[in-house]
């Protein structure tokens, strides 16, 4: 059975059964209401959950069909729409990723109108807003909403790219004030009904054990995440717009200069690479683009500027001074130290002291 075939009978497997409270909280499908508010939708799953997932199919006949799971018992939601409808503008209380078994899916993201084709993927931080769009064709769509909890520990794992990791760790993982998104389309250079059929053949496992719902489904839940965060990041590939980029360039050229800054006794590429998980030479090329400087330049920089703070700020002496910024030979930090301002440490701590 494909994930469209599976979909359509967990949907409509269901009942015409009330929905659950946290459910009616949820709103599945709640239609636009104000050009101005913005619904920020409650997590619906006990704190013990950290996964679920909400399956639509959008009929021709224009009727929304949706179910969650785990859920028990299964129910059937439906609503009519008119082509055009708009849900109202809304984000999450978690994070969601969700994925187009079928057809065409609209979406309007921060400001911006989206056409989502079978086979592309979304992942939406949880303080992104948008809202979908209903049109005239039918579609199947799956959406995951994952905790923070359950999400940082797929990060964790270190299973996807350097480019990914880079971008999920400092903008999701970490949730800075940037509202992100997340748009994969398979690669180009592989065959897209390949990559469907495995990511497809995860999702697949995923939704049976999210239905099966016993003891072990939590733990074999999170190694499906994981296995489809790992397709995600070897089959698939996105691309993030020059405003974005830079953005994100910036958070991350902050966090790196924060770790060195935290750990100039004893910093190292290895260090950086565990911390960020990109590969050493990334951080040489990364690092020239942001500053103009190498990375033995700019460490050098970082520790002679914390130089210039001590020597300004304690009475530690220079010996001392000299290991806190991970020096160990006199001759040479006297002599870096002189060519950067004119003073030896000790002449530029009495004229500024």
């Amino acid at each position: 059975m494909d994930l469209k075939h599976y979909t359509h009978k967990l949907i409509y497997e269901g009942n015409n059964s009330a929905i659950p409270d946290s459910f009616t909280r949820f709103r599945i499908v709640c239609p636009e209401y104000s050009s101005h508010e913005v619904d920020v939708k409650p997590y619906p799953m006990p704190g013990t959950e950290h996964l679920f997932a909400l399956l639509w199919d959008i009929s021709s006949q224009h009727k929304v069909s949706a179910t969650i799971i785990p859920a028990s018992p299964h129910f059937l939601y439906s609503r009519e729409f008119t082509p055009g409808m708009r849900t109202q503008m809304h984000s999450h209380e978690y994070l969601e990723l969700f994925y187009v078994i079928d057809g065409e899916y609209r979406q309007k993201i921060l400001g911006n109108e989206y056409v989502f084709h079978k086979g592309e993927l979304c992942l939406i931080d949880k303080n992104c807003q948008h809202q979908e769009i209903l049109g005239d064709s039918p579609a199947t769509i799956l959406f995951l909403g994952i905790t923070n909890i359950m999400f940082d520990d797929v990060m964790e794992r270190k299973i996807t790219t350097e480019r990914i990791s880079g971008f999920l760790k400092t903008a999701l993982l970490k949730q800075k004030s940037l509202q992100q998104y997340l748009h994969f389309r398979p690669l180009l250079s592989s065959s897209p009904s390949a990559d469907c059929n495995v990511m497809e053949e995860a999702l697949i496992q995923l939704l049976t054990e999210l239905d099966r719902h016993d003891e072990a489904s939590p733990y074999i839940c999170q190694g499906l995440l994981l296995r489809i965060f790992h397709i995600l990041s070897t089959r698939y590939d996105f691309s993030l717009s020059q405003k974005l980029r830079r953005e994100m360039n910036w958070i991350l050229f902050e966090e790196i200069t924060d770790f060195m800054n935290r750990n100039l006794a004893v910093i190292s590429p290895s260090m950086l690479t565990e911390e960020f998980h990109f590969q050493e030479d990334y951080f040489n090329r990364f690092l020239k683009t942001q500053s103009g400087l190498t990375y033995t330049e700019y460490l050098q920089q970082c520790r002679l500027k914390k130089a210039e703070e001590l020597l300004l700020s304690t009475d530690y002496n220079i010996d001392y001074i000299m290991e806190l910024i991970g020096y160990h030979n006199k001759g040479y930090f006297y002599k870096i130290f002189t060519e950067r301002y004119k003073l030896t440490p000790a002449q530029f701590r009495k004229m500024n002291k």
